[in-house]
Parts: structure tokens; C-alpha cells; sequence
């Protein structure tokens, strides 16, 4: 009997991607992750196995005769846990538990306004959604939350799929526009007084598109959170980027620039590896994936 340590089984689904996409950033994009994440498992699965399964062409991936193979086994495997995961979800009425999702404030008011989360506790009895609301990344890895919504860079360890665009633009209020005029090109926001984030969120790519668009202009309010900057832009104390979504929903600001296409990122539906596959985590999942349309107007407006 020997001690060599078999392949993570998980790992079985990086080689399909690759197979089925010839290409380890498309494979990462159906799989919701990285192309990093998706070459370094594969990596890691032929280490373990001890045999090449891909070659690298000019055409893209291609599979060597040892993943050829492998491959239909490989098929196999898949269909069965997907067979498990409809057996699983059969028995939803048993799912139970807490589920913890982090995402910004405003976002939690908009869904719970449009009933999104009324429906999701309607179809798993069981199972209760918990918001931790917050305007940095909580850590997923250590538990601070179970699930994230979550737009711009993340952590390469997590797992998930984009769920709707992150969009932003500048706005002004109309009271502003009314005393001041508005800013016709990203260059006039110079003469402006500006609204962002706080040393908190400087790394946030508002801030740094500011810093770079504007870097000599006056900062009429710094903020740690994405309503903070709302309000700040509402009183008219000077113009911000926002995103759409909150931007256009108020009554009493303008779009005066935008959308600024380098602010754009995608929302994606975040969670950690280990907790994909628990049930509770599974339903939520399936439950915000088959409401995607309904969510695009509540993350992009």
C-alpha cells in the first residue's frame, strides 16, 4: 500500500472547462474565477496525477492523449454530482440554517424593497438571510460572512459568478448645476469642488480615477461609504462619482458626466470554495442566479 496522495476531485472541473473552452482565461470566466486560479489547479492536478493532461498551442489548449482519456471519466464524474446537487435540492424543504450575506448599504435597501429576499425566504422556509452591511471587503476566508456581492478586484481564492455591470458616473444635485454650472469633459471636474472617499477607501478605484482626472482639485467632503457619498452630492457641497444605480434613482441629482468607462467593473456573487457546496449556500446561489434579471435593476439601476 502506498501513501501518494490522490487529486482533489474539485480539480476534475478545471480540466473540463479547459477542455470544453480551449482556453484558461475562458474556462475562468465560465467558472467564475480567475485564469490564474484555473491554471494554477490544473497545475496542480497534473502534479498529482504525475502526467501532462494539457498542452498550450497557438490555437489555445489542447488536450495531450493522456487527457483524452481521462476525459469521458472525468464527463462522468461531473454528470453524477450534478445528479446529486438536483437530488439535493429535491429535498430543499429540509434546507435550514443562517445564511450571512455582505454586500454595500444601499444595496441591502434595494433588495429588500423589491422583495428579492421576501421570495428567497418564501422558498426555503428553513433558511434566513442575515445582511452585514459594509463598505469594505469583509474576508470571506475568515468567516466574517458567508456570501458577498461584491464589485471591482477580489480575492483569487474565491468562487462565484458575475451577476450583473457595476456602472458609475458624476453627478451633481440640480441646485448645484443651477448655481455653478456642470462640468462638460472629465478635465473640468478640476474647477470643481469635489466629493469621494476617505483615506479608509483610497484604494478604491474612485479615488484613484479622481486623484488622476483631478489631482489640484478641492475635496469639498470625503466619505467611508458609498451613501455617505449620496448625501454628500445631494446637499450640493460639490460633484462626485456615484453609481448608476443610486445616482439615477434620486429625484434630485443629475448625471453631468459619464458613465466613465474605466469606473465600470462587474458585480459578481461571491463565496469561499469550502462553502460552495453546503447546502444553504448552494440554494442561495441557485435562488439569486435564477433572479438575475430582477437583480441587474437593483445592483445597475
Amino acid at each position: 500500500m502506498h501513501n501518494r496522495t490522490m487529486f482533489d476531485w474539485n480539480d476534475l472541473k478545471y480540466l473540463l472547462a479547459v477542455a470544453r473552452h480551449h482556453s484558461t482565461t475562458a474556462a475562468g470566466k465560465a467558472l467564475g474565477l480567475s485564469q490564474s486560479t484555473v491554471h494554477r489547479r490544473l497545475a496542480e492536478l497534473e502534479r498529482r496525477l504525475g502526467c501532462q493532461l494539457v498542452t498550450r498551442q497557438t490555437t489555445g489548449y489542447r488536450l495531450t492523449e493522456f487527457g483524452e482519456q481521462l476525459l469521458p471519466y472525468a464527463e462522468r464524474i461531473d454528470a453524477a454530482v450534478t445528479d446529486f446537487e438536483r437530488q439535493v435540492a429535491g429535498a430543499a424543504g429540509d434546507v435550514s440554517g443562517v445564511v450571512r450575506v455582505t454586500c454595500p448599504e444601499p444595496i441591502v435597501f434595494r433588495m429588500t424593497q423589491s422583495k428579492l429576499i421576501e421570495r428567497f425566504h418564501a422558498l426555503y422556509p428553513k433558511l434566513r438571510v442575515e445582511f452585514v452591511t459594509s463598505d469594505r471587503y469583509l474576508d470571506l476566508t475568515k468567516g466574517e460572512a458567508d456570501v458577498a456581492f461584491r464589485s471591482g478586484d477580489t480575492d483569487d481564492e474565491l468562487v462565484g459568478r458575475k451577476i450583473a455591470d457595476s456602472i458609475w458616473a458624476v453627478y451633481a444635485s440640480r441646485a448645484y448645476v443651477d448655481r455653478y454650472g456642470k462640468p462638460e469633459l472629465v478635465e473640468d471636474l478640476s474647477h470643481h469642488p469635489l466629493v469621494g472617499f476617505d483615506e479608509a477607501l483610497s484604494n478604491h478605484r474612485t479615488a484613484k480615477w479622481l486623484k488622476q482626472v483631478a489631482p489640484d482639485a478641492k475635496m469639498a467632503a470625503r466619505n467611508n461609504s458609498v451613501l455617505g457619498l449620496v448625501y454628500a452630492v445631494k446637499s450640493g457641497i460639490g460633484v462626485g462619482p456615484l453609481p448608476t444605480a443610486l445616482g439615477d434613482a434620486e429625484p434630485d441629482l443629475v448625471r453631468v458626466l459619464g458613465p466613465i468607462p474605466e469606473l465600470a467593473r462587474s458585480w459578481r456573487l461571491l463565496t469561499h470554495p469550502d462553502l460552495r457546496r453546503t447546502p444553504r449556500i448552494s440554494a442561495f446561489f441557485d435562488f439569486i442566479i435564477e433572479e438575475c434579471e430582477s437583480l441587474k435593476s437593483i445592483l445597475t439601476g
